[in-house]
């Protein structure tokens, strides 16, 4: 089972500080630890890129660079971009804002049948004009809202 793992679990996971972290955000991040170990992580290149953006401290994005560079990107295709399009107008004409990135990681795990791992409630409100899936927290029947 590939899980498509979306920018705020892998924040959550190498930005933060794990004293910090509340309850249900240890939660999410022994998931997605577990996910690593299986192999099930798939990662965008655009995630990497934004996971890696705005860490001001050279040695803490190196060090966190490092730990990413344990996922390969998975391959984007020029229809996968043609989907995120295509996708992002199935959400505007139900009323539903959606963002470029995200369209994208929507095409990408429909493309592939791949849950999609996110703590953002956009993806909560996109399975209302589309049909992804949305990954649940063992312990939850629920995907993550």
């Amino acid at each position: 089972m590939s899980v498509l793992v979306d920018t705020p679990v892998w924040s959550l996971a190498l930005r933060r500080d794990a004293a910090d972290l509340s309850g249900r955000e240890r939660r999410i991040v022994l998931a997605f630890q577990e996910l690593a170990r299986q192999g099930d992580v798939e990662l965008l290149g655009l995630v990497r890129q934004e996971v890696l953006s705005g860490i001001s401290d050279e040695r803490r994005f190196l060090i966190i660079r490092e730990r990413l560079r344990v996922f390969t990107n998975s391959a984007l295709a020029p229809q996968d971009f043609e989907e995120a399009a295509r996708l992002s107008n199935a959400c505007r004409s139900r009323g539903i804002a959606s963002s470029t990135v995200d369209m994208l990681i929507c095409a990408v795990a429909l493309h592939h049948s791949w849950q999609i791992f996110s703590t953002d409630r956009d993806f909560v409100h996109y399975t209302k004009a589309i049909p992804i899936r949305l990954f649940a927290l063992p312990s939850e029947k629920e995907p993550i809202q």
